[in-house]
């Protein structure tokens, strides 16, 4: 058994993967830390895990040494100081965006490698510690990695996106709270979110020569969860070929599915899916992905990375079932 620590132990997403590792046949969640609630039993916090934890787990003021994998549900900029305490021989998933840039993938003794399983699963498993993709970055990345890896991606890329309010993690702010989004939507970060950083590195990664802009609107949705992320570009292939890129590229990914029908969040909500809907439009290519923000985006793709590593099944404890239509 893969003995678990997890620092952050109260958020949105640290919920989430205790759910999910709690039902993990290869897995032990050893300690869970909140240093807001230290003490706490977690089902007060959690209340959904009321009689899911084992003894009436307390969070923890600090982590155990006797584990073998630390995932990090912290906020950004925070994970350098935690490690500082660490001991480099426990493995580091970290689920903030402190380590998803190349130019910071050196930490110490660390090094760590960009989690998205979709583009690097061949290599996850020699590296020791992970950066898990951010969730605008995941549906966006899935949308364009079978383009940019055939060196396809020749123009612009127009990028609108919507993700619900646990995106924004536990935070008191008065553009994040119920009132403010419930009935309504909003765009931030006009052009200059920080995920559109990881869609630059890997189209790089795939194709240097690109040289084309990526306008990206994110909206604030008044919604809880998900992510539904529209991209269009023009592509120099018929539709048929697109198609069967996409089909090919995807074969061997358990999570991504291509969906010739209309596509809503309701299809992936509660699941570590990716579907696809591609159409073609006056000569543009439309790609439209949805993901769950807290578990494709985050909880879901981190323990789909910790499966990768330690050489399990890939959809091992991630058999999710979606929450209804």
């Amino acid at each position: 058994m893969i003995k678990i620590g997890i620092i952050g132990g109260a958020g949105y997403t640290a919920n989430e993967l205790i759910k999910i590792l709690i039902n993990h046949p290869k897995v032990e969640i050893k300690t869970i830390v909140s240093t807001t609630y230290p003490g706490i039993p977690i089902e007060d916090i959690h209340k959904d895990l009321i009689g899911e934890i084992k003894n009436n787990k307390l969070f923890s003021s600090e982590i155990s040494d006797d584990i073998d994998l630390l995932f990090l549900c912290i906020g950004h900029g925070h994970s350098k100081k935690i490690l500082k305490n660490i001991d480099s021989k426990i493995n580091v998933i970290d689920m903030s965006n402190d380590f998803r840039i190349n130019k910071n993938f050196f930490f110490k003794k660390r090094i760590f490698n960009y989690g998205l399983p979709e583009l690097n699963k061949k290599i996850i498993n020699q590296y020791k510690n992970i950066a898990n993709p951010g969730c605008f970055a995941t549906a966006i990345q899935l949308s364009i990695l079978p383009l940019a890896k055939r060196k396809l991606l020749k123009n612009n890329l127009h990028i609108s996106a919507i993700t619900g309010s646990t995106g924004a993690g536990r935070i008191n702010n008065s553009k994040l709270n119920f009132s403010f989004r419930n009935n309504n939507i909003s765009t931030y970060n006009l052009f200059n979110h920080n995920h559109i950083n990881e869609v630059i590195q890997t189209i790089k990664k795939l194709q240097n020569q690109y040289d084309g802009k990526i306008y990206f609107i994110p909206y604030r949705g008044g919604f809880s969860r998900g992510i539904i992320s529209t991209l269009y570009t023009r592509i120099d292939l018929s539709f048929e070929e697109v198609k069967n890129l996409y089909d090919r590229f995807y074969q061997n990914h358990p999570f991504i599915f291509i969906s010739e029908k209309e596509i809503h969040l309701k299809q992936v909500i509660n699941t570590n899916k990716c579907i696809l809907n591609l159409k073609y439009i006056k000569n543009k290519l439309i790609i439209t992905s949805i993901i769950d923000n807290l578990i494709k985006g985050a909880s879901g793709q981190a323990v789909q990375n910790l499966n990768i590593m330690y050489n399990f099944e890939e959809t091992c404890g991630l058999k999710l079932k979606p929450l209804g239509l």
